[in-house]
């Protein structure tokens, strides 16, 4: 059974069969910017954005069973900072996006900015895929994010329909730990990719997962045809974000969440009851007390 068949196009819904008659997951926008460095041949960051992209789009990261439309939209764009002697520093934005049934509009599901990132690459190296094992760090970070995005992409449409990606995920940090790169190690930071990942597999914060599905497959995806009814089950699936605030009020699942969703609500409650902006309001100001522009437009629209 391919996505089109389906009475969604959740990917979380895909048939796992053969991969042979389908196209790739990940249709990822892949850039490089290398503005920042000054007096170098540009090539091998024109080189380094051509690998990512055909690593990124070329690879078939599961037997799940895609068509052509229905690939997953993410973005990948690496700032450089840093370049010496082969070596790579600078960050990354990752983006995912997730198209709302019934509609012409694109929701953000995940926002990220890693600002862990070093490894090496000359001019022309290639970049293989391999399950289970990699080579170097640039293609354990491209592992990682592939495996992260399937996971929540797939999550938005079935409840823990992910799972199997964070599994893969897990198993990525695991093993790249043992490279001694920045940006895995459990304890280093609060921010960094095995943070990012325990954020959505952690006990404490795992409830986002939950939210995910009922934010999107409930609420966005019933808006459409429903508008109160879709809106009732967003507001009553951000109440995750309290309970993780409570259990993990340093965990970067909050900031994810801010970066992605908190311009998106402005437009969800802007037709709402004035009770139910409230409650929203009242919810979110207290996990986000700095971000009083945006939530005041949540529970004001009228006067913005």
């Amino acid at each position: 059974m391919t996505k089109k068949l389906l009475p969604i196009f959740g990917a979380a819904l895909l048939a796992w069969g053969s991969a042979d008659a389908s196209a790739q997951e990940l249709n990822c926008t892949v850039e490089v910017n290398s503005s920042q460095i000054e007096g170098t041949n540009k090539s091998v960051f024109e080189s380094l954005q051509s690998s990512i992209n055909d690593y990124f789009n070329e690879t078939r990261w599961s037997n799940a069973t895609f068509s052509p439309v229905e690939r997953i939209e993410c973005r990948f764009f690496l700032t450089v900072k840093e370049y010496d002697n082969d070596r790579i520093k600078g960050d990354i934005q990752v983006q995912l996006s997730r198209p709302v049934y019934n509609s012409t509009y694109t929701t953000t599901l995940f926002n990220f900015r890693d600002t862990r990132v070093e490894f090496d690459y000359r001019d022309g190296d290639p970049l293989i895929f391999n399950e289970n094992s990699f080579d170097n760090n640039l293609t354990a970070i491209l592992n990682y994010y592939a495996y992260l995005l399937l996971a929540i992409d797939f999550d938005s449409f079935s409840p823990n329909g992910g799972q199997p990606f964070f599994d893969k995920a897990a198993a990525v940090v695991q093993q790249a730990q043992s490279l001694g790169e920045i940006g895995w190690r459990t304890f280093e930071d609060n921010k960094n990719r095995s943070a990012v990942l325990s954020s959505f597999t952690d006990a404490n914060t795992s409830a986002v997962r939950k939210m995910n599905y009922e934010y999107h497959r409930k609420g966005l995806d019933e808006m459409v045809t429903s508008p109160d009814k879709g809106r009732s089950a967003i507001t009553e699936a951000i109440k995750a974000i309290g309970s993780v605030y409570e259990n993990a009020p340093m965990s970067v699942a909050l900031s994810i969440f801010r970066d992605s969703k908190l311009d998106e609500l402005v437009n969800v409650y802007s037709k709402a009851p004035q009770s139910e902006r409230d409650e929203v309001y009242e919810l979110l100001k207290r996990v986000y007390p700095t971000d009083t522009e945006r939530l005041d437009k949540i529970k004001n629209p009228d006067n913005n």
